[in-house]
């Protein structure tokens, strides 16, 4: 039996009527600024090179997100900006259409609610590729009736699985749900017919815990509770054990990993979700590690992307903390900054220190500085900063289909 909730129309009808304000559009172009600085850093990356034959909002949506530095809604576990600022950017939209597109794919994130993500789906792809077609129409101008019909023709390629976290697969799918909006806007400005309530069925058949917000121009902010910035590139997951251990650092003083013969890491279950890889032997499997997120803290202090290379996780010393880590994982939780992270390393002297830390740095109730944000561009490429000095949404397009290779280019690969 077909359910009456209209999802689609609703939220349809809040993106098409929503007006940002002013905090909603620093928003805007702090999303837009990160999600183009970490793109700008995987130009070179060989998944670049792999989607150098995708459309548009694929190829910059999966080169966006392939080095995991993009930021995240958390309470609805997904990475908003880039899907979103991708299919935003092909079809010549700008900050308002982001805003509608950002605030419907948080709001699905809610409906759908952690145990979608507990069960195994990517949250990134499932909820995104319906916003990204929210996002597509607003830019296009498609009326309520229109931005409901896309979302319903965007559901057929609302999918995407964990189990391609550590390998290509997970950015190419985050790629494929920025397109599949993209795609669907534009057959919904076309013409082609849908029945909204699909959206509804959809909720249902994925784990939906609930139905979506947004009834009203009034239901405000576009993102509510904000979208966290990682500072590390690497799985969300894994920034507050490796802040953890950063704040460990500084409080003892410098500890010699070669001193470290234990580690022991009690967190929330849920907080593990994400990270599949105990025993990681290459970079992106090193993104989604909790021993790695330890030990690369250990050996490396702040880790950056040299630190998520193949050889890097390879390294003998960093097998060998990744070896000496027991992972204690509490009952429940429900999403992946749940309860504390508590870290107890034993030294050889038979001396132990630990520390427990809730919030990582970049998190929306530890927003990062000003200087932060600055360091992160400027680790992307020597000339990422002077490249976002003047990115606006009209000029970014330019910038991306510059800075990415076409097909057949031969690129090589840094990371």
């Amino acid at each position: 039996m077909r359910t009456q909730n209209q999802t689609a129309e609703r939220l349809a009808r809040w993106a098409w009527s929503y007006e940002p304000d002013a905090n909603d559009l620093a928003l805007a172009e702090r999303s837009l600024r990160d999600t183009l600085a970490v793109t700008l850093a995987a130009r070179q990356h060989e998944v670049a090179a792999l989607a150098g034959g995708l459309p548009e909002a694929a190829r910059w949506a999966a080169v966006g997100h392939v080095l995991d530095f993009d930021d995240v809604h958390v309470e609805s576990t997904s990475h908003v900006s880039v899907v979103i600022v991708a299919a935003t950017l092909a079809a010549g939209g700008g900050a308002r259409a982001y805003l509608a597109g950002a605030g419907v794919m948080t709001r699905l994130g809610r409906s759908l609610g952690w145990p979608h993500y507990a069960a195994g789906w990517h949250a990134t792809c499932t909820q995104g590729a319906p916003a990204a077609a929210v996002a597509a129409g607003v830019a296009w101008g498609l009326p309520p009736d229109g931005l409901a019909t896309a979302m319903a023709l965007a559901l057929p390629a609302a999918g995407g699985v964990q189990a391609a976290f550590g390998t290509h697969g997970k950015a190419l799918q985050v790629g494929f749900a920025a397109e599949a909006g993209v795609r669907a806007a534009r057959l919904a400005r076309a013409g082609a017919t849908a029945d909204a309530r699909a959206v509804d069925e959809w909720l249902g058949l994925v784990g939906g815990i609930g139905t979506a917000s947004g009834g009203s121009p009034e239901d405000r902010p576009a993102v509510a509770d904000g979208l966290a910035i990682k500072l590390h590139p690497c799985c969300y997951a894994m920034q507050r054990p490796i802040a953890a251990v950063r704040e460990l650092r500084e409080r003892h003083g410098r500890i010699s990993p070669a001193d470290v013969v234990g580690i022991r890491v009690s967190t929330p279950e849920a907080s593990m979700q994400p990270l599949i890889h105990d025993r990681p032997r290459t970079g992106l499997e090193g993104k989604f590690s909790m021993p790695y997120a330890v030990a690369t803290a250990l050996l490396d202090g702040f880790p950056d992307f040299t630190s998520f290379t193949d050889a890097a996780v390879g390294r003998p010393e960093a097998q060998r903390l990744v070896a000496a880590t027991e992972i204690v994982r509490t009952p429940g939780g429900d999403g992946l900054l749940s309860g504390e992270v508590d870290i107890r390393l034993e030294l050889a002297d038979g001396s132990t220190v630990r520390t427990g830390l809730a919030q990582p740095p970049g998190s929306p109730l530890r927003p990062p500085a000003p200087e932060d944000l600055a360091s992160k561009f400027a680790a992307c490429g020597a000339d990422v900063p002077g490249l976002l000095a003047g990115a606006t949404w009209s000029t970014a397009p330019g910038l991306l289909a510059s800075a990415l290779p076409e097909p057949g280019q031969d690129t090589g690969h840094l990371r």
